[in-house]
């Protein structure tokens, strides 16, 4: 990757950055509270409903930034556009696509057929289930 492109993806990951805290920064869900005139029982339902979507897409953002500022401290330490699993050249066209990604598209589609067959990174059970048997009881 050259000095042009390395920029340029400095300047977008920052822009993004920038957008993002700002977003954050005005939340909706300060001024959420159960006392506005909230008359019956689907009023308040509605506005828990609505206060834990924006709390779901805070906390998506919140880790939107936390990438991003990987991909800066990645920028600044040469390592940006180099895939973490096999060290080869990310595409421009993936970074464009996904400029915080770490992994080229080759490793990123191997790790997701993983978490496809074996779970997501973060559920590995540690003890096996307990069998049951017809009466739910555990077969020992």
């Amino acid at each position: 990757m050259n000095k042009t492109d390395l920029e340029y993806f400095k300047l977008l990951l920052n822009s993004q950055l920038k957008e993002l805290e700002e977003r954050i920064g005005y939340s909706d869900i300060q001024k959420m509270t159960i006392n506005d005139v909230l008359q019956d029982t689907l009023d308040i339902a509605s506005a828990d409903v609505d206060k834990n979507m924006l709390l779901r897409i805070r906390e998506r953002e919140s880790r939107l930034i936390s990438k991003i500022k990987d991909a800066l401290s990645r920028v600044e330490d040469g390592s940006y556009g180099i895939c973490e699993k096999c060290g080869s050249d990310i595409p421009i066209k993936r970074l464009n696509a996904r400029p915080v990604t770490s992994q080229c598209i080759e490793c990123k589609e191997k790790e997701e057929a993983l978490e496809r067959a074996y779970g997501s990174k973060a559920f590995f059970p540690s003890e096996p289930a307990i069998q049951m048997n017809r009466k739910n009881f555990p077969i020992r």
